[in-house]
């Protein structure tokens, strides 16, 4: 009972974060990120899958946005590249509830011959 009202207070808890901390807050101090990585994101679109997308972005990881729609995915990427104009995004269509839309998309991310270093 303790540690919900905590949560719920966003107290921060041993890593120094609470519920309450931003994934800006989370990252400040990740200098450690090499920019030549990859970060393969689905539900990139909204909440914080998106927001994750823009954080990683801005810290220089190429963003590959797994999305089932496009035209939000593209309103992700124009957002994120707002911030961060060098920023990488490549959206790739999938709709994960169907094996064939899985492995077209398969198929054109193994295309671009990018690592795969980072899946959310």
């Amino acid at each position: 009972m303790k540690e919900t009202i905590r949560y719920l207070a966003g107290i921060a808890g041993p890593s120094g974060f609470g519920s309450n901390s931003t994934a800006e807050q989370v990252t400040q101090h990740c200098s450690f990120l090499p920019s030549n990585l990859t970060a393969l994101i689905t539900g990139a679109t909204s909440g914080i899958g998106a927001e994750t997308a823009r954080v990683l972005a801005k810290k220089g990881v190429r963003i590959v946005i797994g999305a089932r729609d496009m035209k939000k995915a593209m309103k992700v990427r124009e957002k994120i590249q707002e911030e961060s104009p060098n920023a990488e995004v490549i959206l790739l269509e999938i709709d994960l509830s169907s094996l064939a839309s899985v492995k077209r998309f398969c198929s054109e991310f193994l295309a671009l011959d990018l690592p795969l270093n980072i899946l959310m």
